[in-house]
This record gives C-alpha cells, sequence and structure tokens, in this order.
C-alpha cells in the first residue's frame, strides 16, 4: 500500500520545481495522488477495510485543499497539473 523509494524518488523529480523541492504544492499532490491510487486498487480486494478507507477519506480531502490552494494562486498550473495527473475535477 505504500509507495516504494524508488518510484517516490520520480515523482519527486518529475514535479519538482527546480532541484531539491520536496514539498512544493504539486509534488505533496503527486504522492498523495499515488497513495490514493495504490488504496483504490487495495479496496477491490479488501471490501470490508474500513479503517484504512478512513485514510484514504483523509488524503483525499488533503489533496483536494492543496488542489484549491493551487487554484487560487495560479489556474494555468492547476488545469496543467490535473491534466498530468488525470484527476477528475
Amino acid at each position: 500500500m505504500s509507495i516504494t523509494a524508488e518510484r517516490k524518488e520520480a515523482l519527486i523529480k518529475e514535479h519538482a520545481q527546480g532541484k531539491g523541492d520536496t514539498g512544493s504544492p504539486e509534488v505533496q499532490v503527486a504522492l498523495l495522488s499515488e497513495r490514493i491510487n495504490n488504496l483504490t486498487e487495495h479496496f477491490k480486494a479488501h471490501v470490508k477495510d474500513n479503517h484504512s478507507r478512513r485514510g484514504l477519506l483523509k488524503m483525499v480531502s488533503q489533496r483536494r485543499q492543496l488542489l484549491d490552494y493551487i487554484k487560487r494562486s495560479d489556474e494555468a498550473r492547476y488545469k496543467e497539473l490535473i491534466e498530468r495527473l488525470n484527476i477528475r475535477r
């Protein structure tokens, strides 16, 4: 269910604004999206896992807040990120 270190590094490199950038909203949204996708696959096999489902809902809410922040600050960045990550909105 968690992200491997190699996959995390790849996501950070792909979405980083500059060298050493691990905390920008784009990187955080990409990491959350990866974890959300992994948990979604987990729930296909483990339908009754309600404890993890609560964590999933918290992650979705956190990603939504970050996306709202990006949209407020720069709508072009928001649209480009949504398109790159294939997030419905």
